[in-house]
């Protein structure tokens, strides 16, 4: 297995355990498609790839056009995706990709967080050079292709590992973050059936931690996962 799939296998948030998070999450990620691309699916790539993670995710579909319709109204609350560096206890880095109608408030809350548990917000783009930034592709496989054979295929789509998940008899699909239009564009015009994107940042090295650090970096970790205007929490804790 690739170091992308087991870094992900490890990670995958608990948040994504929790229906009503994960609603949430969805709902802002559309409500931002929307007002980046415009409300229609057909024309607009990446909302039609989250009102198709919707639907896997049992997502009711008067959410979804409710948060289509939210974002194009007058009201709407404009979020602003926003991203938080820092570090942990014991020197780890940590990634918190929020999306916020108040930035004031929710960078006070991230900074709360170290604090209160032995780390310190850093400076915009002080940790980007420790991870690779990836779109992750999660697609049903057709049983006439071989894997080896899509991943030759993609290869020339800025796609650079591609990988079977039994659990959920899924490919998983990993590119560089800027080749996800072209991605998806391959994988729509072949007919595949894509699941979700993700955008993931995966750790260049590991920080090795005993398991008394683990538990306290875990609680950490976790007073981020529980804050509504959190999305995603990347770390490089070995």
């Amino acid at each position: 297995m690739g170091r992308a799939f087991e870094y992900r296998k490890a990670t995958k948030l608990k948040r994504w355990g929790n229906m009503a998070r994960v609603f949430t999450k969805l709902g802002k990620q559309i409500t931002i498609a929307v007002k980046e691309g415009g409300p229609d699916p057909d024309t607009n790539p990446r909302l039609r790839v989250l009102v198709q993670q919707s639907k896997k995710e049992n997502m009711p579909k008067e959410n979804v056009e409710r948060a289509i319709k939210k974002a194009t109204s007058k009201e709407a609350s404009d979020f602003k995706e926003m991203v938080y560096e820092g570090y942990g206890p014991y020197g780890i880095a940590i990634v918190v990709e929020t999306a916020t109608d108040n930035p004031t408030r929710t960078v006070a809350n991230i900074r709360s967080y170290f604090n209160k548990h032995g780390g310190s917000l850093g400076t915009s783009g002080s940790l980007e050079f420790l991870f690779d930034r990836k779109c992750v592709f999660k697609i049903t496989p057709k049983s006439e292709v071989p894997l080896e054979d899509l991943e030759l295929e993609l290869i020339d789509f800025g796609v650079d590992e591609v990988e079977y998940d039994e659990e959920e008899n899924a490919v998983l699909i990993y590119g560089e973050f800027q080749s996800y239009a072209t991605i998806q564009k391959y994988l729509e015009e072949n007919g595949y059936e894509i699941h979700s994107v993700e955008f993931e940042r995966i750790p260049n090295d590991y920080k090795d931690v005993t398991e008394e650090q683990k538990i306290q970096l875990e609680k950490l970790l976790e007073k981020f996962e529980e804050d509504d205007d959190v999305q995603n929490v990347f770390h490089n804790m070995g």
